[in-house]
């Protein structure tokens, strides 16, 4: 896995659930960007930089506040951008802020006025994750966008992985909107590519990899950013998600520091891909670190063997009906049963 990583300059980072999932590490995170250009580029609007720096400090990584990017950032600067567009000349604009006081203060610094009430004609409105988020801060904005003004959000996640489970994301509080206006918003965060291009501009990368766990963000942003992927199974896509998503990463891995070699598949029949094991972590062979469980490793390694050419079956007509993936052996065939649904 390290030599992989070796072929990047920059490591453009997604947060939860690559780096870490609420307060607890995903095992083998630091090892994997040690002494590494890296970039956090996360979609969590609710912690500022320095915040974001602070928590991955608490976590034993040393970063600096130059090398995160967030949502609330990106959805500051499009706001800006957009009103400049749309009402070019106009005096300062008011916006009304569903967020953070991190997304309050970079709206403020992008030039807007701020307010709490519809009944101040707010020319925007910004929305971002934050625990406070409630009825009465939601409601005024959906009376803020019905009376016309412009709905940006800062991204779309509708899950936020923590470390008792998935809870509830930014995009699931938009959804409410969205329903009660039937207005939907810009977004700024990922899978748009701009974030990535930010990103890869701040660390003067010449050949990034953007790195996540979840397909319709991370990769489909890097994708859509023209830039090599990886998917790690760390967090909120599953390893059924890759076989029959749109959005293919470049490469798939366990986690940022393991992976385990040999491990090929072949077309073997009509609609069936064959996969043959290589390594056996159980022989003490693949990885020296150990920060994913043997079936774990054994999962990745099958889904990275089988994966492309699952997607050329699936390109040239095969249902997901059709498709079917087995084992040559009894190692590939127990790696393809412990795959998640």
């Amino acid at each position: 896995m390290l030599e992989l990583l070796s072929r990047y300059d920059t490591l453009l980072l997604d947060l939860d659930g690559t780096v870490f999932a609420g307060d607890k590490l995903i095992p083998g995170a630091v090892e994997g960007i040690a002494d590494r250009g890296r970039v956090f580029v996360t979609n969590n609007a609710s912690r500022s930089p320095e915040e974001v720096v602070e928590h991955l400090g608490s976590l034993g990584i040393s970063a600096i506040p130059s090398e995160v990017l967030t949502s609330a950032q990106a959805a500051a600067t499009l706001a800006a951008e957009t009103m400049a567009q749309e009402r070019p000349g106009a005096g300062p604009l008011k916006a009304l802020v569903v967020g953070s006081q991190s997304l309050r203060d970079l709206t403020q610094e992008a030039g807007f006025e701020l307010t709490d009430s519809a009944d101040d004609s707010p020319d925007v409105v910004l929305q971002g994750h934050s625990p406070e988020n409630n009825w009465a801060r939601l409601s005024e904005a959906t009376l803020a966008i019905t009376r016309g003004a412009r709905y940006i959000a800062s991204n779309l996640d509708t899950t936020l992985p923590s470390s008792r489970g998935f809870l509830v994301g930014n995009g699931s509080m938009v959804a409410a909107v969205v329903s009660a206006t039937g207005v939907r918003p810009l977004s700024a965060g990922k899978p748009q590519p701009a974030m990535f291009h930010v990103a890869a501009r701040k660390a003067g990368a010449s050949a990034p990899l953007v790195v996540g766990d979840r397909l319709d963000t991370d990769i489909a942003g890097g994708r859509a950013a023209e830039m090599d992927t990886l998917m790690v199974l760390t967090g909120v896509s599953t390893h059924w998600d890759v076989i029959h998503t749109e959005h293919r990463p470049t490469h798939i891995r366990a986690n940022l520091s393991e992976e385990l070699g040999g491990w090929t598949a072949e077309v073997t029949e009509p609609h069936t891909v064959t996969v043959t094991a290589g390594e056996n972590p159980a022989d003490g062979q693949g990885t020296d670190t150990s920060f994913a469980t043997p079936e774990q490793l054994t999962a990745a390694a099958a889904l990275a063997a089988a994966a492309p050419l699952a997607w050329e079956l699936l390109d040239a007509g095969t249902t997901r009906d059709q498709l079917r993936i087995i084992g040559n052996d009894p190692l590939a065939a127990d790696a393809i049963a412990a795959w998640r649904d």
